[in-house]
């Protein structure tokens, strides 16, 4: 297909709608005049001042406000960063999918958990394949990363091409399938390319990324040492190579393998049914299974690499796991590096495991799944893109990669690092930031999708920093006289039973307080319940210098 020609002179807007302050929440809008394409719709994980919070995913307003113009989303691939929103989205934006095999398997045990399959439109794209929607064409491209079936798009538009890498590095040796799709990067490099955005998560790093493959020795070389142990190995869910890495380490030393954690059954489910994992005949077994097996016969692959509290592996670290707890017979390895923010419980765990006498190896047992600078450069010399658009990673990163490319020889005026809710406008002649969308975090918390805000967050910081103390007290329907309390009910600020002479106190604070009010003949519940809360505030910051939630309730009688 020919590159339609740009008679009008219509820009392509370029709006990134998340991702771009943290690692997470990667949700890229193409727009050009009637038609408008998504590219990935992940999830954030909350941090730790998000008290309560489950998951964070993207304020889709501009999307909704502009419903009629978007064709659909293109999946890079299937990690929680990329597609975990997609459930939460698609309620709203209900467009058709394109993604690949593995990632669409993976997808489809969301939509599943949603009760959303029968309303999705999905549609399986392979490698080379291209998508005509609207005004542009998308062409998926093959990539390497931590995942199988992981893509970089094409983006063609009447404006000029978009090459996007997704998550990707160079892997000449990967565990399944093929190498990245070098040639294909060169060929549309040729023929012109407006804008490269591309992966930036470690472009502070010098040299390569290790092959994937690499491991499997290391893996072998740990299997040989540790012959008379139990081995545990944690790591991501999704990362399907690692998986098979260490499950052919297990057959060839005769050890059954034991899968734990529902997010890990359910991709190794999901990739094994697709032809992406090949597991030796009567290598899986239960987890019921494992007593039946003495321990240096036995291999545990566990989420909880990155020290989650309610994964498996921390589970077996604190005792409260119900079929497997640790040992001196037991070698842990972590195959993941911790993400950033969350080193400090990943060593709580490493600790616990440590107590209870387990060897802990945490070195040299992973690989990263993403690009460093050599291979950045690599993919900037093949494509070699008119404007440089760093995308994926924190602000460092992505200033990392600017500076990289400014190296390569891309005008400084040419490289943008965009802020979420921006919107670059690109065409041959200019590229410029022509105004802001809206954007956002909206939280999800149980089954509630954005009923938990700033307000209700800082609350709970409160409660959770000062606790609470609530003022109940009764008064009379006609004359307005205090017939009883006040009483005084408090959680998370002091230990009622130790404090008599302090609640006392209280007491007659609130009460005098509030007979000054009636005395003055206010009868306006609100003007008394602040002029209690104002008075025990005070009160209370005196004595403690602490400032408790204070919540006055008033009966009648």
């Amino acid at each position: 297909m020919k590159k339609k020609e740009n008679k009008n002179g219509s820009k392509l807007k370029i709006i990134p709608l998340g991702g771009l302050e943290q690692i997470g929440l990667n949700i890229t809008a193409f727009e050009f005049e009637d038609s408008i394409i998504v590219v990935d719709c992940g999830l954030a994980f909350p941090e730790d001042d998000m008290l309560g919070i489950d998951l964070v995913i993207p304020d889709v307003t501009y999307l909704e406000e502009n419903i009629d113009k978007v064709k659909g989303f293109m999946i890079t691939h299937g990690h929680e960063d990329h597609i975990g929103a997609l459930p939460y989205v698609l309620k709203k934006i209900n467009v058709p999918i394109y993604a690949t095999k593995l990632t669409m398997g993976i997808i489809e045990n969301k939509l599943k958990e949603h009760n959303l399959m029968n309303v999705t439109k999905r549609k399986v794209v392979k490698f080379g394949q291209s998508i005509n929607l609207g005004q542009f064409r998308i062409e998926f491209i093959k990539t390497n990363h931590s995942i199988v079936d992981a893509a970089a798009l094409a983006i063609y538009s009447p404006a000029g091409t978009v090459v996007h890498t997704g998550d990707f590095k160079v892997d000449y040796t990967p565990v399944y399938g093929d190498s990245i799709d070098l040639q294909r990067f060169a060929e549309i490099g040729k023929k012109g390319v407006l804008a490269l955005m591309c992966d930036s998560t470690n472009a502070e790093r010098p040299g390569f990324t290790q092959s994937e493959k690499s491991l499997g020795r290391i893996f072998d070389t740990i299997f040989a040492e540790h012959s008379n142990t139990r081995i545990i190995i944690a790591t991501f869910a999704s990362n399907v190579d690692r998986v098979q890495q260490i499950i052919n380490s297990a057959y060839k030393y005769d050890r059954k393998v034991v899968v734990e954690g529902r997010s890990m059954v359910n991709v190794i489910d999901t990739a094994s049914s697709l032809g992406y994992l090949n597991i030796p005949e009567n290598t899986l077994i239960d987890i019921e299974q494992l007593k039946n097996y003495p321990d240096n016969k036995t291999v545990i692959i566990t989420t909880g690499s990155q020290g989650e509290s309610m994964a498996a592996l921390s589970r077996m670290a604190s005792n409260i796991h119900k079929k497997i707890s640790i040992g001196p017979n037991d070698t842990v390895i972590f195959s993941s590096n911790p993400i950033p923010g969350n080193e400090k419980a990943v060593t709580k765990v490493i600790n616990e495991l440590s107590v209870k006498g387990a060897d802990v190896i945490f070195q040299d047992a992973h690989v990263s799944g993403h690009a460093c600078r050599e291979e950045i450069k690599l993919i900037y010399t093949l494509v070699q893109p008119k404007y440089a658009i760093p995308i994926h990673g924190d602000y460092k990163h992505l200033k990392a990669q600017a500076t990289l490319a400014q190296e390569l020889g891309i005008e400084k005026e040419n490289i943008f690092i965009l802020s979420s809710g921006e919107v670059l406008e690109v065409d041959d002649m200019s590229a410029n930031i022509t105004g802001k969308v809206p954007v956002g975090s909206i939280f999800v918390d149980g089954l509630g999708v954005g009923d938990v805000g700033n307000i209700v967050l800082r609350d709970r910081q409160h409660l959770a920093e000062d606790g609470i103390l609530i003022a109940v007290l009764a008064l009379e329907q006609t004359s307005g006289e205090l017939v009883a309390g006040p009483d005084i009910v408090s959680r998370g600020f002091v230990y009622v039973r130790e404090s008599d002479e302090l609640m006392e106190e209280a007491r007659e604070v609130i009460e005098s307080a509030t007979l000054s009010c009636l005395n003055r003949g206010i009868s306006d519940w609100g003007k008394i319940k602040s002029t209690i809360k104002d008075a025990l505030g005070d009160y209370v910051w005196k004595k403690t210098k602490r400032r408790p939630m204070i919540l006055p309730i008033i009966m009648e009688v």
